[in-house]
């Protein structure tokens, strides 16, 4: 550890009524840390046994029936094979910086697998064979994935982006020999590959505008033309496939419903036929077998995974596979359609890998991943409530109490809120309610509030644009929830969120700081005006159709009217603020203009820049030093709070 004390500075050049603040600055590895006070022993001995818990991803099946595996041994997640069911999972990546995704390719003993820099998201795209010898087959400096591989392995297609265009071109390339390179169609928007017919004629392609908006085309690949097909009313339209022969094309869609449906739809007539039953509840992954006979997808019960088989030909019954209450990260069926992989988490148990045989009806484990030196008995166990919102919206939230805090006792709170915002929270593993609870004594709120996705396209579209702060008002129905419950102690709460949940933690600092003790803003939106002029261009499209348009006077006014730099008066109590200082999505620029404006006006706020780092942390050293400084940080708040 590298500690660099350095002379306090004054911010003299922002104006304010109170005199600015020192800025005491410290490193340790690739972390910048401002006014971050040193951070205590035994809190870095007691967390440690939170942070050593390692899960396996799911990747892909190999041709020969052994698993691609994800999984972190070091720092950094890397690529592993697994042989069969409980055996070893053997490294075949070494790379400094965390693998993204990896896909077999058939017929061969050869992969690909994505990697970026320091979380730049300029992520390429490599080939590798037994010599572990990877070799980079994309451009250097642009982004690249969606990756579909041709039946014989021979040729893969891709989507890229690069700097400066919020179009993506779409490129062919035979796996193993990188001068092969070809772009093969320039798309608009975000246009990527999805699947390949069999005659390797046709690429199905999609154009998604928004979470709530998708097109579907037919790509002609020797004449470059492209087709729009299933046109009809404004759907989400994912993880489109060919069926029936390529006559037809399998879809989890809105279309027609408020939540998320597996339905067909006829290339010929756009006829759209339901696949999944009636339901409440969404479907969110699926996968069907290179026969087409064999159909697994997964739905979204109240943020629990719910997987079903069945035979999609002839519709006879198959044995369904009985999980652990948890969720599925990832579904894929073996390459001979006989065994589902299954990849689930769950709040006690770290995402590991399993294997379904499809006919037979046996469930076979493949990983068995460490909790690391934790009693799995004694986590809490996320209790799912419901709360009323101004405008009287049902509002559901997860709710993490510790096990060592007496029945009754009144604890502290922390409300922790997601990214997205077209994301949800769902009890799957991670660690820091867990922490958060056991080191502070605290009680974790998990809200999904408007605009979450998992309660159907109503629900998802309620903050959409100049509805933004009602999401935020949920939160304000929230903390008078918690005041009204016996064994919350309503002087005591915190504020906490990342990304998107960033913002919502700055927004409700600003609305809500005489109720709070005070907040944490991981890369989070300070200004929408700003964010959307510099996001990166591959995504600032999606992200207008979302939030709105910043350059119509309509939007200019409402954001000006609710970005958390302009209400930066709002907020009266301490913050922690952390960044990636190579974040394409939300850049430092936005963090770093809240912790100015909110220094200039003599509030106390931290801040913590990782130089190696983007949208998250990847890196497990960085990920330890956040989570440490985070929980020092909350427990000064609530012994302060009420002196």
């Amino acid at each position: 550890m590298r500690i660099t004390l350095l002379a306090a500075t004054c911010l003299a050049a922002l104006t304010s009524p109170v005199h600015a603040q020192q800025v005491e600055t410290r490193v340790i590895g690739a972390a910048t840390l401002e006014n971050v006070p040193p951070i205590p022993a035994d809190l870095v001995r007691d967390l440690a046994r939170y942070r050593e818990s390692r899960s396996a991803g799911f990747a892909d099946w190999m041709p020969d029936g052994s698993m691609l595996v994800l999984t972190r041994f070091g720092a950094t997640p890397q690529l592993h094979r697994v042989n069969g069911p409980g055996m070893a999972r053997k490294q075949i990546t070494f790379a400094a910086e965390p693998i993204g995704g990896a896909r077999s390719i058939p017929g061969s003993d050869r992969l690909l697998f994505s990697r970026d820099t320091g979380g730049d998201e300029w992520v390429q795209i490599y080939a590798m064979g037994p010599d572990l010898k990877p070799v980079q087959l994309t451009e250097t400096g642009t982004q690249n994935g969606s990756i579909v591989i041709a039946p014989d392995g021979k040729l893969i297609y891709w989507a890229q982006a690069t700097k400066g265009s919020g179009d993506r071109k779409i490129w062919r390339a035979d796996p193993a020999d990188p001068a092969s390179r070809q772009m093969i169609y320039q798309g608009t928007g975000v246009t990527t590959p999805a699947d390949l017919s069999a005659d390797g004629k046709t690429l199905l392609i999609t154009r998604s505008i928004s979470a709530v908006e998708d097109h579907l085309f037919l790509l002609d690949i020797a004449s470059g033309t492209a087709t729009e097909i299933a046109k009809g009313p404004k759907a989400s339209l994912s993880g489109a496939t060919f069926v029936r022969g390529d006559t037809a094309v399998m879809v989890v869609s809105n279309r027609g419903s408020d939540v998320d449906r597996l339905v067909e739809i006829d290339i010929a007539t756009g006829a759209l036929t339901p696949v999944s039953p009636p339901s409440p509840w969404g479907v969110e992954e699926f996968d069907l077998s290179e026969d087409g006979r064999i159909l697994a997808y997964a739905t979204n019960e109240d943020g629990y995974s719910r997987v079903t088989v069945q035979d999609f030909v002839t519709r006879r019954a198959l044995p369904q596979p009985m999980l652990p209450n948890g969720v599925v990260g990832r579904l894929k069926l073996s390459p001979d359609g006989r065994k589902l992989a299954i990849g689930l988490a769950s709040a006690a148990e770290p995402g590991d890998i399993w294997s379904w045989d499809v006919t037979g009806g046996t469930l076979d484990r493949w990983t068995e991943s460490e909790a690391g030196p934790l009693d799995r008995a004694m986590l809490p166990e996320p209790r799912l409530v419901r709360f009323t919102s101004f405008d009287k919206l049902s509002v559901p939230a997860f709710v993490y109490r510790s096990k060592l805090v007496p029945a009754g006792a009144k604890t502290p709170v922390v409300i922790l809120i997601h990214g997205g915002p077209e994301g949800q929270s769902r009890p799957g593993w991670s660690t820091t309610p867990s922490a958060f609870a056991d080191l502070l004594g605290a009680t974790v709120i998990v809200p999904n509030v408007r605009g979450s996705t998992g309660y159907g396209t109503r629900y998802l579209n309620l903050d959409n644009a100049e509805k933004r702060e009602d999401s935020v008002r949920d939160i304000g129905a929230l903390i008078d929830w918690i005041k009204t419950q016996p064994d919350l102690d309503g002087a005591k709460i915190a504020v906490y969120g990342g990304s998107y949940g960033g913002y919502m933690s700055l927004a409700v600092m600003t609305k809500y700081s005489d109720k709070l003790a005070g907040g944490v803003d991981l890369f989070g939106i300070g200004d929408w005006t700003t964010f959307l002029q510099n996001t990166e261009a591959y995504r600032r499209d999606s992200r207008r159709a979302e939030y709105g348009d910043e350059r119509t006077p309509m939007m200019q006014k409402v954001f000006a009217r609710i970005s958390p730099r302009a209400n930066v008066a709002g907020i009266t109590k301490p913050m922690l603020i952390e960044q990636g200082a190579n974040d394409p999505r939300v850049p430092r620029s936005e963090s770093e203009q809240m912790v100015q404006a909110i220094r200039a006006r003599g509030v106390p706020v931290s801040y913590i820049l990782f130089a190696d780092e983007g949208h998250g942390w990847r890196k497990k050293p960085n990920q330890d030093l956040a989570s440490q400084a985070e929980i020092a940080f909350l427990r000064r708040l609530f012994a302060d709070t009420g002196k």
